[in-house]
């Protein structure tokens, strides 16, 4: 099996534990997207801990990646900031998805080890660009700038779950909304 493939298979993983969480994750269904057999897929993830793991650190790095351009397209620190909430926004208008690491942040006790790594890395990735982009900001001061991007990181992954669970991205636009009046959010 290529490196196509084994793309296609984390891309069609991805779509599966955004929609039903790790839990949700099985090689039949991944398979079957991609047009593989479930036992093809044994080549390039032996288990599904590690298909799991794989998924999960390349939904962190892709994060990482949209933050670091969001950074670069957004010289302005608070206009940076002003976009942090597309990055979650992007899963709900999409079929009604969940943030991948969120989603599986709840099934966290379940999770085999590596998989908690790659999920406790997305939140470490976020928290510490907003902590960072925060400071660049002057909108907090420096030793408040953690605990804010934690409250940042947790307010947002909290507005896309009660989307998701009512269908309904104009939700999330308010509660965002509602988190810059409050103040959580700047501008």
């Amino acid at each position: 099996m290529n490196s196509d493939s084994r793309e296609k298979i984390l891309a069609a993983a991805r779509k599966v534990a955004q929609a039903r969480g790790y839990g949700g994750l099985n090689f039949r269904d991944v398979a079957e997207d991609v047009g593989i057999k479930a036992a093809s897929m044994y080549h390039h993830f032996p288990t599904k801990a590690d298909l799991g793991t794989a998924v999960a650190r390349r939904y962190w790095e892709d994060a990482a990646a949209v933050l670091e351009a969001i950074s670069t397209e957004e010289p302005d620190p608070i206009r940076a900031l002003r976009r942090y909430p597309e990055t979650f926004r992007w899963a709900l208008a999409n079929q009604n998805r969940m943030c991948l690491c969120s989603f599986m942040a709840a099934e966290y006790d379940d999770l085999p080890e590596p998989v908690k790594r790659e999920v406790q890395a997305f939140a470490d990735v976020n928290v510490a660009w907003l902590k960072k982009t925060l400071s660049r900001a002057g909108a907090v001061k420096p030793r408040d700038s953690e605990r804010r991007a934690r409250a940042i990181y947790a307010a947002v992954a909290g507005a896309q779950l009660m989307a998701r669970s009512r269908a309904d991205v104009s939700l999330y636009d308010e509660l965002i909304e509602s988190y810059r009046g409050a103040g959580l959010l700047p501008g």
